[in-house]
């Protein structure tokens, strides 16, 4: 008589297969993301959503399903970069600084978020290449920068009323001192380089341009 040793398995300690779930936000980012790389090297006209769709592994049909069009997707770029300096600018904590710290605080952030976001300079090229159509499309965009001209004006004239800025201020005329050199030098970066045979992104030229245009707006905003 022989006697079957086989012991069957103990299926209380089997652990259940796991289902996959899908992550809608986190796709939509993915997506966000190779678009941003696609539209910054191919500008809109040139940029195909295969090769975004090849870059992730998906299909061009679950882009569409996200976004509706390539114009749409392009336009959520554009609300994403956007997004990303207001939303940082936010975390500054301007209001809590005295009115010289706060503008200092400011343009070195803008500074140096210019020189860091090489593609979010490339797509407002972009953009102004196509005259602000698609930025005349989002709402979003137009809302969320009025809140740099709202924080930027409290700071002017809280300055005002303690003696360190002159009065009569124009928060967007300061915006675009600060903006138009922070830019500049990273939009131009490569012709003015090679027309003056200089390195911008060298970093001591980085820090020198840096502090002139913190000292620059300074002494504009001086009383």
């Amino acid at each position: 008589m022989t006697t079957d040793l086989t012991v069957a398995p103990d299926l209380s300690v089997v652990e259940p297969r796991k289902s996959r779930k899908n992550n809608p936000e986190k796709t939509r980012e993915n997506i966000l993301q190779e678009a941003i790389v696609e539209f910054v090297q191919q500008g809109l006209s040139g940029a195909r959503v295969d090769a975004i769709a090849e870059r992730i592994h998906t299909s061009k049909r679950m882009i569409y399903y996200y976004f509706g069009s390539k114009e749409q997707l392009y336009v959520e770029v554009l609300e994403k970069l956007y997004g990303d300096i207001r939303r940082t600018e936010s975390r500054l904590h301007l209001a809590e600084l005295a009115p010289r710290d706060a503008i200092r605080r400011l343009v070195e952030f803008t500074f140096d978020h210019h020189d860091r976001n090489v593609d979010f300079v490339r797509i407002v090229c972009i953009e102004n290449i196509h005259n602000a159509e698609y930025v005349k499309q989002s709402q979003v965009i137009k809302a969320m920068n009025t809140t740099i001209l709202d924080s930027l004006g409290v700071i002017l004239r809280r300055g005002a009323e303690e003696g360190v800025f002159r009065s009569g201020l124009n928060a967007l005329d300061v915006h675009l001192l600060i903006s138009s050199f922070c830019f500049y030098r990273v939009s131009n970066r490569h012709t003015f380089g090679e027309l003056f045979q200089v390195d911008l992104p060298n970093e001591a030229i980085k820090q020198r341009h840096r502090e002139m245009i913190c000292e620059s707006v300074l002494r504009y905003l001086q009383a």
